[in-house]
């Protein structure tokens, strides 16, 4: 089996979560293929049939700057003039035929494998959280008659409860004897 190009760890990494759909940036794409981001946006414009809404989009503002506060890419000096482009993952599918090269080949192989082993790993997650629910579940009614039984046996070995003194006065003397006449 031959080595991969890139590792799909690597490729991992540069995928984001944009409006609810996984993508890539354009400048991320741009290095893995060996070209210029420029050079890469200009093959989209050339061939921008290709490329639909739900295939590529333009980040608003808002999620640009999201975008350098979480990864902490340059802004101002050196940084970016336009706001980037995000592929999805049928965008990236697109581009290998827009970028005719054996490298741009290898790399979308290596980045289609990434995608499918993120999914993989999503779903296997996704059944291990579905597993620990309901093993949670189980354990909880369980939690609740262990308690229940715990507290019948405190009650059983904590000491009877002394009667209380009342509070106030009390007048505690004999009762006078009083005589009782028999009729005879």
């Amino acid at each position: 089996m031959s080595k991969e190009i890139i590792p799909v760890e690597r490729i991992a990494h540069l995928i984001f979560v944009f409006r609810g759909q996984k993508a890539m940036l354009d400048s991320d794409l741009a290095t893995l293929y060996g070209v210029t981001t420029g050079n890469l946006n200009k093959a989209v414009k050339r061939n921008a049939q290709r490329f639909p809404s739900d295939f590529m989009f333009q980040l608003t503002a808002e999620e640009a700057d999201d975008l350098i506060f979480q990864t902490g890419r340059s802004k101002g000096r050196g940084g970016r003039r336009h706001r980037p482009y995000a592929f999805t993952e049928q965008g990236i599918a697109m581009l290998s035929s827009v970028l005719n090269s054996d490298r741009a080949i290898r790399v979308n192989i290596a980045i289609m494998r990434a995608f499918v082993k993120l999914r993989q790993m999503l779903e296997t997650n996704r059944g291990l959280a579905q597993k620990f629910s309901e093993l949670e579940r189980h354990v909880g009614k369980q939690d609740e008659e262990i308690a229940a039984i715990l507290e019948a046996i405190r009650q059983l070995m904590a000491p009877p409860e002394k009667p209380r003194r009342e509070i106030g006065f009390h007048v505690r003397e004999k009762a006078p004897r009083y005589r009782v006449r028999r009729r005879a």
